[in-house]
């Protein structure tokens, strides 16, 4: 109970801390909460176990290795499990936290700990370089070593730092391999505002020049407002979307790659880093790919007003922190005047408003998913997002032409017994119905799985669950 309520008393206490004052609302017209409703079903796929003080796991991303077929999920708190494509035979992978590997996950507040994770995509395939290969991306208590990134601030709270595990057998039930080799170690200045999601591009097949190319996000560094300036400082790390080559060896630390495509790859200047493929960002917390056209999309969580989904292309500028969303930010808030107005930047194809009725106190785009599959007919051709604290699912029509705002926004509802329910509800009548404290909110996450499979994710019990038809 305390530490539910701790938990809950620092996610209240990270966005409070760098609360800016309020500004106009940008978009007067709230989401239409009853029009165009998408309803689906779902099943309970399968359940995490409560860590040993009996609380839920803080479940955060999901992939499935595409040669084994195993389905594997990440708690915060440093673990990895794997389980069956039918959700049976939920095991332990690896715990980062083990002692023998000296990373010591820092896990406190709502936003460190076990950040993300990635398979490289010859994972299965025994004889190639990326062969037993995978990346944890997670935050650690462990100063000691220098780091190679720096913010430029004062203060180091914590480290994030890549790290790359080497498998003996991919085909075995627990990772059998050695300690992770670091491919980077980010010193960061705050507590909030830290990694993100590290992904390969699903859609890159060998000989493409996306193939075996690790993204790799990288939020401001925290506080409020990016008072360090990192995101359109191009001789910056933080504020990024980066893409690293991990098998490779040029970098200045010598412990990956930098791809000679990455945009600003072989620049001679020495205020532009080679490692950057898109700039301007917050927080950037998922990115995915379309599989009808190859284009990615971030959700970047915003500062005060605005979260966004914004398409990401080789050197974009993403625009914060002189852009939040579609509008200028100004003196710690965000300007109505002239919005998409400044040559250059990448604006959203979709945004919504911290304001609008539907959300609580805390508001964080989370996501996403561009659905091509004809599994679940209603959602075909859409691209589906959620908010993180109230575990609002979203969905925009993935072809439409688009001019950002909330006004083609819809959302998605849960079919359980033939009432449609929110996802917050869901988690909430499971903690009622086991005895357990009810939770305030979702936090949501989504997990993927072949053909497009969604799965949803949360941190308060322990289940994931499978969007069906």
């Amino acid at each position: 109970m305390f530490r539910t309520a701790l938990i809950g008393l620092l996610a209240l206490g990270s966005s409070a801390v760098f609360a800016q004052a309020s500004s106009t609302n940008p978009f007067a017209t709230p989401i239409e909460a009853s029009r165009d409703i998408i309803t689906v079903h779902f099943s309970e796929f399968a359940r995490i176990p409560n860590d040993d003080a009996g609380f839920a796991p803080r479940l955060m991303h999901m992939v499935t290795e595409a040669g084994t077929g195993q389905r594997i999920v990440s708690a915060m708190t440093g673990q990895l499990y794997a389980m069956n494509a039918d959700g049976g035979n939920v095991h332990l992978y690896v715990d980062i936290n083990d002692p023998k590997w000296q990373v010591r996950v820092m896990s406190a507040g709502s936003e460190r700990g076990l950040q993300s994770f990635a398979f490289h995509p010859q994972f299965s395939q025994a004889g190639t370089p990326g062969f037993g290969k995978f990346y944890t991306y997670t935050d650690t208590g462990n100063t000691d070593p220098a780091p190679d990134y720096v913010s430029g601030g004062e203060r180091r709270t914590h480290d994030t730092v890549l790290l790359e595990w080497t498998a003996k057998n991919p085909q075995a039930a627990s990772y059998d391999g050695e300690a992770p080799r670091v491919l980077f170690r980010a010193a960061q200045p705050f507590p909030n505002h830290n990694g993100g999601q590290i992904g390969f591009n699903p859609l890159a097949m060998p000989g493409d020049e996306d193939y075996g190319l690790l993204y790799v996000g990288l939020a401001d560094g925290g506080s409020g407002g990016d008072p360090l300036n990192a995101g359109q400082n191009l001789a910056s790390y933080f504020g990024k979307i980066l893409r690293l080559d991990p098998l490779g060896h040029d970098s200045s630390n010598g412990q990956y790659g930098i791809p000679a495509s990455n945009p600003f790859a072989g620049d001679n200047r020495s205020d532009t880093l080679g490692e950057i493929y898109a700039y301007g960002v917050r927080n950037p917390q998922r990115f995915n790919w379309d599989a009808s056209n190859g284009h990615m999309y971030l959700a970047d969580i915003g500062q005060n007003q605005v979260e966004e989904i914004t398409p990401v292309s080789k050197g974009a500028n993403l625009g914060w922190n002189t852009w939040e969303g579609s509008y200028r930010y100004v003196d710690r808030e965000v300007s109505l005047d002239n919005p998409r107005s400044a040559p250059g930047i990448t604006w959203p194809v979709a945004e919504y408003d911290h304001a609008d009725p539907l959300f609580q106190r805390q508001v964080a785009v989370t996501g996403l998913v561009v659905y091509r599959s004809d599994a679940i007919p209603a959602l075909h051709n859409k691209l589906v997002f959620g908010d993180n604290p109230s575990g609002e699912l979203f969905y925009i029509d993935a072809d439409a032409a688009s001019q950002g705002g909330q006004s083609a926004i819809r959302r998605i509802l849960l079919s359980d017994g033939g009432q449609a329910k929110t996802f917050l509800q869901i988690i909430q009548e499971k903690n009622a119905a086991e005895g357990s404290d009810v939770a305030q909110r979702a936090d949501l996450r989504f997990g993927y799985g072949p053909d497009n499979q969604i799965y949803l994710l949360n941190k308060h019990d322990g289940i994931i669950r499978l969007l069906q038809p």
